[in-house]
């Protein structure tokens, strides 16, 4: 049976639009970046200690397989997180507005004998944003709790004149490589 160790409403949805059956578990993993640590080991690492933190409260139960991920924003090599409150939402915009960076999405499988990973690079291109559409957008509400302060998969797709990657990435979860490592561990999407 497989696990998806996060309470993302958008990697629940991503999985159900695959056909792939899973259940939830619950776990607190803190995010914060080491010093020095580059950022697709940051992202990668705390994948894994997600998928690790939910395998280890499933350990009674027999054949669970744990999906753990992660989703950041990286400017250079800025990892922009989720904002803290408006005014910083608001500032991330302004740094990425007319900018392209980076989407990094890591995703671990885990059980009790075998684990696997995969990390998606997605490159998105905003376009030069006024302070109107800026404002516009933090008081819409849809910035809060999204990494770089921003939903693709919302009305900020109009920020977005290119993507070269994976939008399901963006949102949240590679889909590609996410199935690609549940059939290595017997989990079909379909």
């Amino acid at each position: 049976m497989l696990y998806l160790a996060s309470q993302s409403p958008r990697r629940r949805q991503l999985l159900e639009m695959m056909g792939i059956r899973f259940d939830t578990v619950d776990v607190d993993v803190p995010e914060v970046r080491a010093a020095h640590e580059p950022a697709e080991d940051y992202v990668s690492r705390v994948a894994r200690e997600k998928a690790g933190a939910g395998l280890l409260k499933l350990s009674g139960v027999a054949a669970a397989v744990v999906l753990g991920a992660d989703t950041e924003v990286v400017l250079g090599d800025e990892v922009f997180g989720k904002p803290s409150d408006e005014k910083h939402a608001a500032d991330m915009l302004r740094r990425l507005s007319g900018r392209t960076h980076r989407v990094l999405s890591a995703v671990w499988c885990v059980n009790a004998g075998q684990e696997a990973h995969a990390l998606n690079i997605t490159e998105v291109t905003f376009t030069k944003l006024s302070d109107a559409q800026i404002a516009d957008y933090v008081a819409s509400g849809e910035c809060m709790g999204k990494a770089g302060a921003y939903a693709i998969q919302g009305r900020a797709a109009a920020f977005v004149p290119h993507l070269s990657g994976s939008y399901s990435s963006v949102m949240g979860l590679p889909l590609f490589e996410t199935v690609e490592l549940l059939e290595a561990f017997g989990i079909k999407a379909g």
